[in-house]
């Protein structure tokens, strides 16, 4: 029986295909992907990891320095801390609320800014404009100012510091979208589209996120990073996370005591050898 191609039809790849074939070929968005994956998976497991207790104490071994140092222990092998806790089991066990609460915040963040970015942007007229100027004013204070105003009326808590970082991130993001949507509804492709008899709704699922997903991926990357050092921030200032917590800053913060004894806990949570 006679077929009716002999040939199998080579079929053009899809836009996610070309996107990761762009993504793969740029080793430096590769070294930061790993990055990321290697923190996403510290989050998840790295308490699983830990020798002992964040909140176990070995009496007589306090402020010890690291296993390599004259004066170490194997046992404990980034050394103690004051109060002889393991300081290697709270710098894994302190990754998910600093680094695994920035993720979140920085989600949440990028998907309302999404929705409301994209909203705002296909507006015009009078509340665009004041849109834009409501915008402006926001980005006009700083985040971690922005967050510290608000965790003074909440009050210090982690979750509240997370709250805090997710409201001063919001504005940010909300304007990035609100401009790209708004500078992609203006073009040509847009306008062909519409007499063509598309709906508002596909153009912007179709045609306009596409085209902004470079965009998206700046300003996430850019939040993660803000996030992370606005919950460290606020938790050094002892307006996050409370101690006996190992999250990052309130780790260095509690450390700034120590400044005469253990100098080398202010640069990173290790005693000096």
């Amino acid at each position: 029986m006679p077929y009716d191609s002999v040939y199998r039809e080579k079929r053009p790849p899809s836009t996610l295909r070309l996107t990761w074939r762009k993504f793969y070929g740029d080793t430096t968005a590769m070294i930061g992907l790993y990055g990321c994956g290697g923190l996403a998976l510290l989050c998840l497991f790295g308490s699983l990891f830990a020798p002992y207790q964040i909140d176990q104490q070995f009496l007589g071994y306090q402020l010890l320095p690291p296993s390599w140092s004259r004066y170490g222990e194997v046992s404990f092998f980034l050394g103690t801390d004051d109060l002889g806790r393991d300081v290697l089991s709270r710098l894994l066990s302190g990754a998910a609320p600093t680094v695994g609460g920035a993720f979140v915040v920085t989600l949440g963040a990028t998907i309302c800014g999404i929705v409301l970015g994209v909203i705002a942007g296909s507006t015009h007229g009078l509340r665009s404009a004041v849109l834009n100027h409501i915008l402006d004013t926001l980005l006009s204070i700083p985040s971690l100012l922005l967050a510290i105003i608000v965790v003074a009326f909440a009050g210090p808590h982690l979750s509240h510091a997370m709250f805090a970082v997710w409201l001063a991130l919001l504005p940010r993001m909300v304007r990035s979208v609100y401009s790209a949507v708004h500078d992609e509804l203006e073009k040509e492709y847009v306008v062909a589209a519409r007499l063509d008899g598309a709906s508002t709704l596909n153009i912007l699922w179709f045609a306009v996120m596409p085209n902004i997903t470079a965009t998206l991926v700046t300003e996430t990357t850019r939040a993660l990073s803000m996030a992370i050092l606005d919950i460290a921030a606020l938790g050094f200032l002892d307006l996050g996370a409370q101690l006996p917590s190992p999250e990052w800053g309130a780790m260095l913060g509690d450390a700034l005591e120590l400044i005469y004894v253990a100098r080398g806990r202010l640069c990173c949570p290790v005693p000096p050898s």
